[in-house]
């Protein structure tokens, strides 16, 4: 019988006996229960790991503690270093129902491991291995093109997380089960290419995040690939929660071989621990191909069984399926044009940017001295104030300066001083305005503008990533050079920098209030249809309509700005899910009066009243998810909500309103997507000069010739409100349209 050792953080009382079935000694970090988080200094126990088989490590700490890994879920029920085996903490599971099934998974698992019926696959180097000869490569390409599958699974190393930025170092290809082989690029020359090509025109080509690779293989090789899947987006289908679609993280949990690029990742630190390299400066290329070629073959050969397995499970969901292939991957080949496409930057208004947001932090601190109270500050602590510090500025406002805290409080308790609770605080004193100030044109400097120059591209534009994996909703997201998703609202520095050629236009198309849109078309609710179909200002309609107003529509926003302002929040809070207290508070900050919780009911009630159909689709959907813990979207997308059930009623509540709010996101997103990638389609189909650069929110962001400027937004506005079953009778989604020099449209000009 194996020797087993359970170690946890500290003792608890939580029986792990109903759990497994075999023997165990129980052992904890720290052997003070009482103790709130465990440091090192805190570890106590003393154990000789050796004097074990397996060890089930519980919960981060002690897991950390053992392995050096950060993340106990990412390894939750695996093997690392041939005898730890990790183990999610139960306890998370009373705030976290949602992991139960994790939880017994890796229960069931561990079991399989200790008893033997479970084991984890070694690399085998005869089946994993490289090539740096030609003739052997022409070799292992025929033999992948004469072999009986259909698709062929392929995986690139680069040294640089953008093809523009660096180099491939070789690539890795199976197309047999638990076989792979790794092909250093050094040898490609123009036979290997067409052999490459040759094979890519026959079979269906796996990757695993298909953007990344296309874009090395088509910049680099200019390679084509007729059929392509992708096993990221394909797990996506299966799991919408954003960070769970990493090869490694698939390869532990749905193939045989664990962690298997562990022993690469300790030579990894090794080298550079050696030759003194930080982790960020680190890459593949500093790593021989010696050392790299069995695990570079290993990437294809998951990537190969990943499909295998996914493809199938897929193929039995056919809401699932068409969303993955009308939706996903189409969507992956359009992403990639609009990255290689790039935002197009001025460089010289970046420069004067700069200098000027300079120059303006400079003014905000000098102004900030005029106040007795800082240099009272800082003459106590004896150092300059650093307006960053909340300490120092929590120090400031309340003990020197004698403001009220407006208590909002942080994560430990301490008194907030974020930008909500400034802008309270600026109404009594002006340090709180300059500070405010001072960080919103610090962030502009150094979170964008001083990252954006350097990442510029020789033309001038800046390459960076949209994912379709990131969101729970289905809705984009972006990452990489530049965050497309979070440019600055307020200020139209960085926007403004966003400037087209000479001859061109920026041409943003924005969706018109298109969640309620796409509410008023799932719930049938003709009312609301006959608000859209009206036309004119939605929210004054709205507020005409609920509040009986004895005005014109046109009159709203000037004799009733308050009640348009209700009406508002009132819509958008019940397509997000939010309720009185949440309704009454956006009002209330939004107009700066105050609008109780009450009136907030009565409000509600009188929308419900004018749209009965919209409330009993709202009570509906929430009624199916609370006994399903599920929903899907208009087109198929998959939500899963297994916290509906809980016992905690504001977990439950949060669940059900995600689901709400999900189905109008994602419906709403998928509509601006598949739009935009039939207009890209017309693009490569036409040869227009069109490049849309990206996908912001519910806006299509494009630079476009001014000779194409009306084929191109007559084209968008088509595509986009083209009927896809979601569409009201005779009234389209709206599509509102700006044109300008630049993405401020104009407010760089006045500010500048």
């Amino acid at each position: 019988m194996a020797t087993i050792a359970l170690i946890e953080t500290k003792p608890t009382a939580q029986n792990y006996d109903k759990y497994f079935e075999f023997e165990f000694d129980r052992f904890a970090l720290c052997s003070d229960s009482g103790v709130q988080k465990v440091l090192k200094r805190n570890v106590d126990l003393e154990i000789d790991t050796d004097d074990y088989e397996w060890l089930i490590l519980v919960g981060a700490e002690a897991f950390k503690h053992f392995t050096n890994k950060s993340s106990v879920t990412e390894y939750n029920g695996k093997i690392i270093n041939d005898k730890f085996l990790a183990l999610m903490n139960p306890a998370v599971i009373k705030f976290r129902p949602e992991a139960k099934k994790n939880f017994e998974e890796a229960i069931k698992s561990i079991s399989q491991y200790v008893s033997g019926e479970l084991k984890l696959e070694k690399l085998d180097e005869e089946k994993c291995y490289g090539i740096q000869d030609k003739g052997k490569c022409l070799e292992f390409l025929q033999s992948a093109i004469d072999a009986p599958r259909e698709y062929v699974a392929l995986d690139s190393e680069t040294s640089s997380l953008y093809a523009r930025d660096g180099y491939m170092l070789g690539f890795s290809m199976s197309y047999e089960p638990d076989h792979g082989c790794y092909c250093d690029a050094n040898i490609i020359d123009n036979e290997i290419e067409a052999k490459m090509q040759e094979l890519f025109d026959k079979k269906t080509v796996v990757f695993h995040n298909a953007k990344f690779d296309l874009q090395w293989f088509e910049y680099h090789f200019n390679f084509k690939f007729p059929k392509f899947e992708d096993t990221m987006l394909m797990h996506y289908m299966f799991d919408e929660n954003p960070g769970t679609h990493g090869l490694k993280q698939l390869a532990m949990k749905h193939t045989p071989y664990g962690d298997y690029e562990k022993p690469l990742e300790d030579w990894g630190n090794n080298y550079r621990k050696q030759h003194g390299i930080l982790k960020a400066a680190f890459s593949y290329d500093l790593i021989p191909f010696d050392i790299m070629k069995n695990y570079a073959a290993m990437d294809a050969v998951v990537t190969f069984l990943l499909y295998e397995k996914m493809s199938v499970a897929l193929a039995k969901n056919d809401k699932l399926k068409w969303v993955y292939d009308n939706i996903l991957l189409e969507g992956c080949d359009f992403l990639k044009q609009v990255e290689s496409n790039g935002v197009p930057f001025d460089l010289e208004r970046l420069t004067l940017g700069q200098s000027i947001m300079q120059k303006d932090i400079e003014v905000a601190i000098e102004k900030l001295y005029e106040f007795p109270e800082v240099r009272q500050f800082e003459k106590a602590k004896g150092s300059p104030f650093n307006p960053n510090s909340t300490v120092q500025l929590r120090s400031l406002l309340y003990d020197y300066i004698g403001l009220t805290p407006t208590g909002k409080k942080t994560g430990t308790g301490a008194d907030s001083t974020d930008a909500e609770v400034l802008g309270q605080l600026a109404q009594d004193h002006h340090v709180p305005e300059l500070i405010l100030e001072i960080r919103q044109k610090v962030k502009i400097k150094t979170t964008y503008l001083d990252k954006i120059i350097p990442n510029l591209d020789r033309d001038s534009r800046l390459r960076t990533g949209f994912n379709l994996h990131g969101t729970t909703s289905g809705r984009l997201s972006s990452s990489g050079k530049l965050n497309m998703q979070q440019l600055p609202r307020d200020n139209p520095t960085v926007k403004g920098c966003i400037k087209a050629r000479k001859g061109h236009k920026i041409v943003s198309m924005d969706l018109t209030t298109a969640e309620v849109y796409v509410a008023a078309v799932l719930s049938d609710d003709k009312g609301l249809q006959d608000v859209f179909r009206q036309g004119g200002n939605f929210h004054s309609t709205i507020a005409k309509q609920v509040f009986k107003l004895p005005c014109e529509v046109g009159q709203v926003d000037e004799l009733y700005k308050d009640r348009r302002q209700q009406a508002k929040a009132v819509t958008f809070g019940i397509m997000y899910g939010a309720g009185p207290a949440k309704i009454s508070w956006q009002v209330s900050k939004d107009s700066g009066k105050e609008f109780t919780v009450q009136e907030a009911n009565r409000v509600i009630a009188g929308y419900f009243e004018s749209f009965p159909k919209l409330k009993g689709w709202l009570d509906a959907q929430q009624a199916f998810i609370r006994a399903n813990e599920f929903v899907y979207s208009q087109f198929g997308r998959k939500r899963r909500l297994r916290n509906a059930k809980s016992k905690d009623k504001g977990i439950a509540s949060h669940e059900v309103r995600s689901g709400i709010n999900f189905l109008v996101q994602s419906a709403a997103s998928d509509i601006n997507l598949l739009g935009a990638v039939e207009m890209q389609k017309f693009i490569n189909r036409t040869g227009m000069d069109a490049k849309i650069f990206g996908l912001v929110h519910d806006s299509i962001l494009a630079e476009v010739p001014e000779d194409e400027m009306e084929i191109y937004c007559d084209k968008l506005k088509f595509f986009v409100q083209k009927e896809r079953g979601l569409s009201i009778p005779n009234c389209p989604v709206g599509c509102d349209f700006e044109i300008g020099d630049d993405y401020s449209f104009g407010k760089w000009e006045k500010v500048y």
